[in-house]
């Protein structure tokens, strides 16, 4: 663990998520994960199955975070091109990996071994193996980049193998207040003058619809209790007055 901020991004790739197709639980799951050990995700992005613009937001990603959690494109099919992609952002060879090749056997009989199934065996050069529980097909990390099937029950295996491994940053607490019957004007001023004054702690105001009704909460974040603490209490002050 490390006092300092840790921070990641999550880059899902696959045409059928920009088609609507399919919905992405993936970086729900992964941003509410990595918030528990301290990780913050700072930034999430939807990217098609053209390896030219995996390759460009696999760049820019990686250089800005310490972390890239990658998930999608690493099937048996010929649009699963995330290995090649990553392959081409780092400069490096891409290849069947013998290690690969043997997890694959684990689950699937020497015969069935196809070419199509081959390819889930193909590997970065240089990238350490995620392990996968499920089927056995590995993901991989090179750098600062961790690459992950898209099937949120086999992506959820694979984050379990890869946390323990990842530097930890200190916990980011939160505290949720309550806003019911006024609306964000309301108190958009007042919460203005709080942020300034506590700059250390991440605050927003969060409306929702319940029961045809709007529902505001103000949800403060930080790493310090005490200073949490006494945002929070500024703030329920100001709802009170207001209310």
């Amino acid at each position: 663990m490390t006092d300092k901020r840790v921070t990641a991004a999550v880059m899902v790739i696959g045409d059928e998520i920009l088609s609507g197709r399919t919905r992405d639980s993936n970086s729900h799951y992964i941003a509410h994960f990595l918030l528990q050990i301290g990780v913050e995700t700072r930034e999430i992005r939807v990217v098609p199955d053209i390896e030219e613009e995996i390759v460009a937001a696999l760049d820019a990603l990686r250089a800005r975070y310490d972390y890239v959690f990658t998930t999608g494109g690493i099937g048996p099919t010929h649009d699963d091109i995330t290995a090649d992609a990553v392959a081409k952002a780092f400069g490096v060879e891409i290849s069947e990996d013998p290690r690969a090749i043997a997890l694959l056997l684990e689950r699937i009989k020497p015969e069935d071994l196809n070419e199509a199934r081959r390819r889930m065996a193909r590997i970065p050069h240089g990238a350490a193996l995620v392990a996968n529980p499920i089927s056995k097909a590995p993901g991989f990390w090179i750098g600062n980049v961790i690459v992950m099937a898209g099937v949120p029950a086999i992506m959820q295996a694979m984050l379990d193998d890869v946390a323990p491994k990842l530097v930890q940053g200190a916990q980011i607490l939160s505290e949720t207040i309550d806003a019911p019957g006024l609306p964000e004007g309301a108190y958009a001023a007042g919460l203005t003058t709080l942020a300034k004054a506590y700059p250390q702690v991440s605050i927003g105001s969060y409306p929702s619809l319940r029961d045809g009704k709007f529902f505001n909460q103000i949800v403060l974040r930080g790493r310090d209790a005490a200073v949490i603490a006494e945002a929070a209490a500024k703030a329920r002050s100001m709802l009170a007055e207001l209310a």
